[in-house]
């Protein structure tokens, strides 16, 4: 077996788990789930059929990542924050064939306690702050906080805060690791590679 198991989590026979891939205390793993290598899956995770999960991916406890939830590489999930995957919910209507497809781009922060609201994508490297609600596509390397989540800033791909404006014409470097980033208008891009990895 390429990836390890707490005896207390549950694995259902289909799922796959990439090499190095770690599922602790009372996790469940659906039978037609992709996790790739290198994952950790915290205490209480649950991960649903519909779901592919790229390497490298932290869960931390009590999130359940549902069908329709597509995690790219180097994706950081904080503890209990939420999916859903309907937008409009009853007990009493069954809407499986109205799922909501929800993407999060590689090397995204999700903070502990947000929710992403089925149906967005979440841009590459983004920061989404501690009990934030997503409600729609958050950009590359932008900080999104509250309720509704509103941009207020832009982050680095280490997770810094980079000196620049809301929006505009500018550039800056991340002291860490010597990448540089340019802001067009309302995009953030990576410009060049830094050599202080």
């Amino acid at each position: 077996m390429a990836y390890w198991k707490h005896e207390s989590a549950i694995v259902d026979a289909g799922a796959e788990l990439g090499e190095g891939t770690k599922v602790w205390h009372f996790a469940h793993i659906s039978p037609g789930a992709r996790i790739g290598d290198r994952c950790a899956l915290g205490q209480g995770v649950y991960v649903g059929n519909d779901v592919l999960i790229g390497d490298n991916v932290r869960i931390q406890n009590n999130v359940s990542v549902y069908d329709a939830v597509t995690l790219e590489d180097d994706v950081f999930c904080g503890p209990s924050m939420v999916f859903t995957n309907v937008y409009n919910p009853r007990a009493a209507v069954a809407r499986k064939n109205e799922y909501r497809r929800t993407l999060i781009r590689r090397g995204a922060t999700l903070g502990a306690n947000c929710t992403v609201v089925c149906g967005n994508t979440v841009g590459r490297y983004a920061f989404v702050g501690a009990g934030a609600v997503v409600q729609r596509d958050v950009p590359d390397f932008a900080l999104v906080v509250g309720v509704p989540a509103r941009r207020i800033g832009w982050m680095s791909r280490f997770g810094e805060r980079l000196d620049l404006p809301m929006q505009g014409e500018a550039e800056a470097t991340c002291p860490h690791t010597g990448d540089r980033y340019r802001l067009q208008g309302e995009l953030c891009e990576l410009i060049e590679e830094g050599k202080n990895k």
